[in-house]
């Protein structure tokens, strides 16, 4: 048996509420699939690093999610916008959230990024 799922739009629309309710700044940079579609999250910790993070499955099968791309390099945001620019080329479904976010204290899902 699958585990229920929520419709893609409206957990994107729950995360830009949540981050209104922290004073962090949310903005849906490309709208995907409404039911289904794949999730970018570019969280920039301006001037502290940029990194990119997708929803991956853990080697033990858990839902997690994981830093694909970025870090506290100068050249972080470019190599994030990059990763979005191939995965945008690939996938029309795609969902980009980007969240301006300097004390790093998003967590989607409550849950804290995976790194690979």
């Amino acid at each position: 048996m699958s585990e229920p799922r929520l419709k893609t739009e409206i957990w994107i629309k729950a995360q830009v509420r949540l981050c209104d309710q922290a004073c962090l700044a949310a903005v849906v940079a490309r709208r995907g699939d409404v039911d289904a579609g794949q999730v970018l999250i570019k969280r920039n910790r301006l001037g502290r690093g940029c990194e990119l993070l997708a929803r991956r499955f853990t080697v033990d099968g858990a839902r997690a999610w994981m830093v694909v791309v970025g870090g506290d390099g100068a050249d972080a945001e470019h190599d994030c916008d990059a990763y979005i620019a191939r995965e945008s080329d690939i996938d029309p479904d795609l969902w980009i959230l980007e969240i301006e976010d300097p004390n790093g204290v998003y967590l989607p899902d409550g849950q804290e990024p995976v790194r690979d």
